[in-house]
C-alpha cells in the first residue's frame, strides 16, 4: 500500500502513504499524550490545551489561522482521546506545505493569551454542558468513572467546570513542555505526497524539537460496581460493561469478532433478540475498546422503565452464551465480513488512514500492513471467540451504569448482585 516510515533525527518519526488517485492530502501530528496522562490536578487540561493550539500564535491571530486555511479551501481540527491528541489539516496537494505548516505554528508557537483562554474555557464549560444533556455521553463517562475509579482513564477527557476555570497559562505550558517530546510525536499523512517532500518539510518545521522521557500514564486497575446519574431522562439508559483486553492482548482480534457476533449489525445476537423479537428497543449495540494495558467491553441501549428488567436479562442471557457455547461458522463469517471491510472502507479516506498510521505507529512502534491485520482477522476460530468470551465475562465483576428515571436504582443494584453472585465475584 506503499506505506513509508522515517525517523528525524531527533526522533519524531514521518509515516505516509501515497494516493495518487486523489487531489488532497490528510496530515497531522499525533502526540502519544491523552487525557490519562494528566495528574490529579490536571483534569481537563489535555483537552484545554488542544483548544488553545488554535488561539494564536506568535505570527498569527486565532482568525488568521482559520482564514488562512480556509482560503485555500482547506480545513484545520484536533482531537483528544485517552492515548493521544491529534492536530492534523486537510488541503488540496498543492497546499501541503500550508497545511505542515499552520499545524507546526499552533504547536510551537502558541501564545497562550490570557483573553483567549478565558474565552475558550467557557467554550469547554458550553462543551461539557452538552454533554450532560446526552444520555449517550453521560452513561459513557459514567461507566468509565466508575470502571476506572480515582484515576485519570476513568475521569472525562473534557475535565470538569472547576478544574477547567482553575488552569493558568503557566499550566498549559508546563504540560505541552513535559509531555510533547519529539520522540512521543508522530507525523502522518495520507493522499497526493511524496514521502520524501514530507519529511524533509517536517524536518525544517519539527526538526528542533527537542526529545525526552515524559511521564508515564498510571496503570490501570478495574472495579465492578453499579452507578446511576442523577440527571434526569424520560427512557431508562443501560451500560453493561466487563473489563475489556489491551489492543497488545493476543485476544484482541478474538474479542473484535466477539463483539460484532453480539451487538455489530441488524444480524447480530442482540439486535435480533431485543429489537426484532422483542420489541423492547430502538437500537443495542456492543462496544470493544483497548489502550495499552486494559480495555472495556460493553452492551448499551436505552429502554422504557417497565421494559428496563426484560432488556437486561436478554443481555446477560446472550453474554453467558457466549461464555457457554462458541458461535455458529456463519455467525463467525458475518463478523469477519464486517470487520474486513471496516479495515477496507478506511482505505478509502485519506483523513482515517493517516490517523491509523499514526495510531499503530505510537502503540506498536510502526503502521501495521493492512494484508496482517485481514490475516489476523481470519485467523479467529469459533473456539478463540468463545475463549475471548471466557476471558471478558468469565469470574469479573461487571459495571452497571444507569441514566434515567430514578425508579431504575433499585432495580439495577439487585442486578449488580445478581450478576455478581453468577459470576462468583461480589461487585462493588
Amino acid at each position: 500500500m506503499n506505506v513509508k516510515l522515517s525517523t528525524l533525527e531527533n526522533g519524531l518519526r514521518v509515516v505516509t502513504q501515497s494516493m495518487d488517485h486523489l487531489e488532497t492530502v490528510s496530515l497531522g501530528l499525533w502526540v502519544g499524550a491523552g487525557s490519562r496522562f494528566e495528574s490529579d490536578g490536571e483534569h481537563g487540561i489535555a483537552h484545554l490545551l488542544e483548544h488553545m493550539a488554535f488561539k494564536g500564535t506568535t505570527s498569527r491571530s486565532a482568525r488568521d489561522i482559520a482564514e488562512e486555511i480556509e482560503y485555500v479551501g482547506g480545513d484545520i481540527n484536533a482531537a483528544t482521546s485517552a492515548e493521544t491528541t491529534a492536530y492534523y489539516a486537510r488541503t488540496m496537494k498543492q497546499d501541503l506545505p500550508l497545511g505542515l505548516e499552520l499545524i507546526g505554528d499552533i504547536l510551537i508557537n502558541p501564545t497562550f493569551d490570557s483573553d483567549e483562554l478565558e474565552r475558550e474555557k467557557n467554550v469547554i464549560i458550553q462543551e461539557i454542558s452538552a454533554a450532560n444533556d446526552s444520555p449517550d455521553d453521560v452513561i459513557y463517562d459514567l461507566a468509565q468513572q466508575h470502571a476506572f475509579p480515582n484515576q485519570a482513564l476513568g475521569r472525562s477527557i473534557l475535565g470538569t467546570a472547576e478544574s477547567v476555570m482553575s488552569f493558568t497559562a503557566d499550566d498549559l505550558r508546563a504540560f505541552r513542555d513535559s509531555r510533547y517530546g519529539a520522540n512521543s510525536m508522530v507525523f502522518s499523512a495520507s493522499g497526493a505526497l511524496d514521502h520524501d517532500e514530507v519529511v524533509a518539510r517536517a524536518g525544517e518545521r519539527f526538526g528542533a524539537l527537542e526529545s525526552h522521557a515524559s511521564p508515564a500514564a498510571q496503570k490501570a486497575v478495574y472495579h465492578g460496581g453499579f452507578c446511576q446519574s442523577p440527571l434526569r431522562f424520560e427512557q431508562g439508559h443501560l451500560l453493561l460493561a466487563y473489563e475489556g483486553l489491551s489492543y497488545t492482548d493476543d485476544g484482541y482480534y478474538a474479542a473484535q469478532v466477539l463483539s460484532a457476533i453480539l451487538g455489530g449489525g441488524m444480524s447480530s445476537r442482540l439486535f435480533q433478540e431485543a429489537r426484532e423479537a422483542r420489541g423492547l428497543c430502538y437500537a443495542i449495540y456492543s462496544f470493544c475498546w483497548g489502550v495499552n494495558d486494559t480495555g472495556m467491553f460493553g452492551v448499551h441501549a436505552a429502554t422504557a422503565p417497565d421494559q428496563y428488567d426484560a432488556l437486561l436479562d436478554i443481555i446477560t442471557f446472550e453474554l453467558r452464551r457466549a461464555v457457554e457455547e462458541p458461535p455458529s461458522e456463519n455467525e463467525l463469517t458475518r463478523a469477519k465480513a464486517q470487520l474486513k471491510a471496516g479495515l477496507m472502507l478506511c482505505l478509502e479516506s485519506s483523513g482515517a488512514r493517516a490517523e491509523q498510521l499514526a495510531r499503530q505507529t505510537l502503540a506498536f512502534g510502526a503502521p501495521l500492513a493492512v494484508a496482517e491485520m485481514v490475516a489476523k482477522v481470519e485467523a479467529v476460530s469459533v473456539e478463540a471467540v468463545q475463549s475471548a468470551a471466557k476471558k471478558v465475562f468469565d469470574g469479573r465483576a461487571p459495571t452497571l451504569a444507569n441514566v434515567g428515571p430514578r425508579e431504575l436504582n433499585v432495580k439495577s443494584q439487585a442486578w449488580v448482585r445478581r450478576l455478581g453472585a453468577e459470576t462468583g465475584l461480589a461487585a462493588e
